[in-house]
């Protein structure tokens, strides 16, 4: 089995229904630009609140890749 190098990002999506909806929207997004995505893991949970009342799930994300050389 041969070694494996993978980069870690960390991203932050929003949802106006749930964490869970945010933290998906993320992993989608990013899959968009990002190759070969492995590890989804979320690392905080918040919400943004206008006028007393929760209008915004966020949730921070890091997400692994294989690393493939460059910067």
């Amino acid at each position: 089995m041969s070694a494996s190098v993978y980069k870690i990002v960390e991203v932050v999506g929003t949802s106006n229904v749930s964490w869970e909806d945010a933290a998906k929207t993320t992993v989608e997004a990013a899959s968009k630009s990002l190759r070969d995505l492995r590890i989804a893991e979320v690392t905080k949970l918040d919400m943004t609140i206008e006028n007393g009342k929760v209008v915004a799930y966020r949730a921070r994300v890091n997400l692994s890749f294989k690393y493939e050389g460059g910067e």
